[in-house]
C-alpha cells in the first residue's frame, strides 16, 4: 500500500510534504518538493485554479493501517494500556444489545469505525477528523478540482459552526452571508456537533442547486434564513487603489500566485510615489505559508522572525524568517493592516509579524484565531485521518489560536453601515495615517 500524506488548510487547500523526523521520532520540520507548506481554514468550496493543487507527492516511505504491522506500531507505553474495559463493553454489546427498531444490526466494520471516531472526538479538536472511505473519496474529489459551491469559508468557533468569510463576488456574499455568522442549520438540519468537514460536505454541490442556511447574527435576537444558489467560484487575488497620498492593497488569499500578484502591486505602489500604505487582509482566510513569509519579507530585514511553528513539548520549534526583500527607500513611511473576524491563518501570521516588529498598526476587529496545521494520513482501507500536528506562534511566541490577534485600533462595522456600503474601518485607517 502507498501512503498519501498532505499538510493542508482544513479541508480546502493542500500540498504534499516530505517528513523530517527528529531523534525522538516526532515531526520536527516539513519540506516540500516545490517549497510550499500550508496554513489555514475549512473551505466550503475549493476556490482556486487547479494549478494550486499541482505537485502532489505520493510516497512509499509512510504507511498507516488498521493492523499491528503498520508503520506506527504501538510504543512500549501504549502496549501497556489496559483495553480490558473496551473489550468488555464490545462483548456485552455484541451478546446482549437488542435494537429498538427493525434496522440491520451494526457490522463489525461499523463498530470499529465508531470506536475510531469516538477516540478522535475525545481530543476535542474540531480540525482533527476521521474520514470514512466514502468521505475520504469525496475529499479527494474536492482537492482535485471541484470549483462549484457557495464561496465562503467556514470554521469552528466556541464549538459552533461559524462563517469565517464570504469570498468576494460569490453567491454567499451576494446572498448576504457575513463574517461571524453562526450557522445553526443547513437545509433544516442542525449543525450541533457537526464537524467542519461534515458541514463542507453538506454545503458543496453543483452549480444551480440551492442550499439554505439558518443563521444567528451577532446583535440580532432572531434567526434568519438565507438561501444561496451554488455557482462556479472565481476569486481575485489582489486589488489596488489610491486615496490621496495613501496606496491601498487588498489581498484576498494566499494562493500559489499571491506572491507574484503582490509583487506586481508593490511595483505599482513604488511607481505611484505614495508614502503611506494600507494592506487590507479583511476576509482573507489564508493559504500558503510561504506566500505570507515572502510578502512579509518586503517589510522586514533579513533574519527577522515571521512565525514560529510549534510541534509540542519536547520538540524543537521551526522558525520561519524574513528573506529580506526590502523596499529600501520606497518603504512606506506609515503602514496600516486592516483585519477582521474573516482574517485567518496566513493573514494572522502576516499581520502578527508586521505588528510585533512595529512595522504596521492593526486596525479593525479581532481576527479569527486559526493557528494550526493539519496532516492527512491515508489509511489502507480507503479511510483517512486528518490530525493537527503543529500550531503557529507569532514572533513574540503568542498563540494565534488563543483568540486571534487584537487590533491596536478597534473599529466595528454596524449592520446599518454594511447595508449602506459604508466602510468605517477603511476610513479610520486613512484618518489614522493622515494624523
Amino acid at each position: 500500500m502507498r501512503h498519501l500524506w498532505i499538510v493542508f488548510d482544513v479541508c480546502g487547500i493542500m500540498h504534499s510534504m516530505e517528513q523530517d523526523k527528529t531523534a525522538h521520532g516526532r515531526h520536527k520540520a516539513w519540506k516540500s518538493p516545490s517549497a510550499f507548506s500550508l496554513v489555514g481554514m475549512g473551505l466550503a468550496v475549493v476556490f482556486v485554479a487547479a494549478a494550486f493543487f499541482s505537485g502532489v507527492h505520493v510516497g512509499s516511505d509512510m504507511r498507516l493501517g488498521t493492523s499491528v504491522n503498520s508503520l506506527f506500531a504501538a510504543s512500549e507505553a501504549e502496549q501497556t494500556v489496559d483495553l480490558g474495559r473496551f473489550w468488555a463493553v464490545w462483548k456485552i454489546l455484541n451478546e446482549r444489545f437488542v435494537s429498538a427498531s427493525s434496522t440491520d444490526p451494526l457490522s463489525e466494520e461499523d463498530r470499529i469505525n465508531g470506536a475510531i471516531q469516538g477516540l478522535v472526538n475525545a481530543y476535542g479538536d474540531p480540525y482533527t477528523v476521521y474520514f470514512l472511505p466514502e468521505d475520504a473519496a469525496l475529499f479527494q474529489e474536492d482537492v482535485s478540482g471541484n470549483f462549484q459551491g457557495v464561496g465562503m469559508e467556514v470554521g469552528s468557533r466556541d464549538d459552533v459552526l461559524t462563517v469565517i468569510a464570504p469570498l468576494p463576488n460569490t453567491p454567499a456574499e451576494k446572498a448576504g452571508i457575513r463574517s461571524g455568522d453562526k450557522i445553526i442549520r443547513i437545509d433544516g438540519d442542525s449543525t450541533e456537533n457537526m464537524s467542519v468537514d461534515a458541514a463542507v460536505k453538506r454545503i458543496r454541490g453543483e452549480k444551480g442547486t440551492e442550499v439554505t442556511f439558518t443563521i444567528l447574527r451577532k446583535g440580532e435576537g432572531e434567526l434568519r434564513e438565507i438561501a444561496v444558489v451554488r455557482d462556479t467560484i472565481n476569486i481575485p487575488t489582489v486589488k489596488t487603489e489610491t486615496r490621496g497620498d495613501t496606496f491601498i492593497i487588498r489581498l484576498f488569499n494566499f494562493s500559489a500566485i499571491s506572491e507574484a500578484k503582490f509583487g506586481e502591486a508593490i511595483r505599482e505602489y513604488v511607481r505611484s510615489d505614495k508614502t503611506k500604505l494600507i494592506l487590507d487582509l479583511r476576509g482573507n482566510p489564508g493559504g500558503y505559508l510561504e506566500s505570507a513569509v515572502s510578502i512579509a519579507s518586503y517589510f522586514l530585514p533579513t533574519g527577522k522572525v515571521i512565525v514560529r511553528e510549534s510541534f509540542g513539548e519536547g520538540v524543537d520549534e521551526k522558525v520561519h524568517r524574513s528573506t529580506g526583500r526590502l523596499l529600501g527607500k520606497h518603504a512606506p513611511e506609515q503602514m496600516v493592516v486592516l483585519v477582521d473576524g474573516g482574517s485567518a491563518s496566513a493573514s494572522e501570521i502576516l499581520a502578527g509579524a508586521l505588528s510585533e516588529h512595529n512595522v504596521a498598526t492593526l486596525i479593525g476587529t479581532d481576527t479569527f484565531g486559526k493557528g494550526s496545521v493539519q496532516e492527512l494520513l491515508d489509511l489502507d482501507d480507503g479511510s483517512s485521518l486528518k490530525v493537527t500536528i503543529a500550531r503557529w506562534l507569532t514572533p513574540d511566541g503568542n498563540s494565534i489560536s488563543a483568540g486571534g490577534l487584537k487590533p491596536d485600533v478597534k473599529v466595528e462595522v454596524t449592520a446599518e453601515q454594511q447595508e449602506k456600503g459604508e466602510d468605517p474601518q477603511l476610513e479610520a485607517a486613512i484618518d489614522y495615517l493622515d494624523k
